[in-house]
């Protein structure tokens, strides 16, 4: 008998397993992507001290477009950017959250790129 595969536990597993390599510490903290069906959230966080240093979303007020797209997604990496290099942070670690880097996942990183982080 032929199994459906359940794709939110396959990526779990694969951000994981990706998550044992990657940490973000104060000098270089971990720029982490989380995509939904409706909205596109990003953070810079200090797995150190486990503290989120800056935030961006597709609910945020500054972000025009309201849905998980790519032209959204572009939005929300420029504003994590901007947020960022107000707080002195311009290096980061790239977590794409066991996602394919395709489609929203990659306009938010070169949008971010775009705007100043290097990763």
């Amino acid at each position: 008998m032929i199994t459906k595969t359940d794709r939110k536990f396959e990526r779990r597993r694969r951000h994981i397993r990706v998550r044992r390599k990657i940490s973000g510490t104060a000098e270089c903290p971990r720029l982490c992507v989380y995509r939904s069906n409706t909205n596109v959230y990003a953070q810079i966080i200090d797995d150190v001290k486990g503290v989120t240093l800056v935030s961006a979303s597709t609910l945020d007020k500054e972000v025009k477009t309201k849905h998980s797209n790519k032209e959204a997604a572009k939005e929300v990496g420029a504003l994590i950017a901007k947020r960022a290099l107000a707080k002195k942070i311009d290096t980061v670690v790239y977590d794409r959250g066991g996602y394919i880097y395709h489609g929203v996942v990659k306009e938010l990183a070169e949008a971010a790129r775009e705007a100043g982080l290097k990763f």
